[in-house]
């Protein structure tokens, strides 16, 4: 596990970028300053209480039309901030056609 994190540079905003953490139901959403990011993880402060809300998975808003987002999960609350990590999506396979492609042209 201490391999996947290597590498991986995290951005620190001065000021916090405006972001919202949302419910994958939609049923809630938060206002959130987004403090540092990195590929895998970011640190978030989020305004009002997230007491009774279900953090096993939701999604951060980086954009308000909810264009651009990222599926995460909870790894540590500390007062209002938040360390969260993000879920990775199932890898696909590799069609079978295209690495035969590559090993007949070879």
């Amino acid at each position: 596990m201490a391999d996947e994190n290597k590498g991986a540079e995290r951005v620190t905003f001065s000021r916090g970028y405006d972001v919202c953490i949302m419910g994958i139901d939609g049923t809630w959403r938060r206002d959130c300053q987004l403090n540092a990011i990195s590929d895998n993880d970011a640190i978030l402060t989020v305004e009002g209480s997230i007491q009774g809300l279900n953090l096993k998975e939701f999604f951060l808003l980086l954009s308000s039309t909810g264009l651009a987002y990222r599926r995460c999960e909870l790894v540590r609350v500390n007062g209002s901030e938040m360390d969260i990590q993000f879920i990775k999506g199932k890898n696909k396979k590799k069609r079978s056609s295209s690495s035969n492609q590559e090993a007949t042209t070879v």
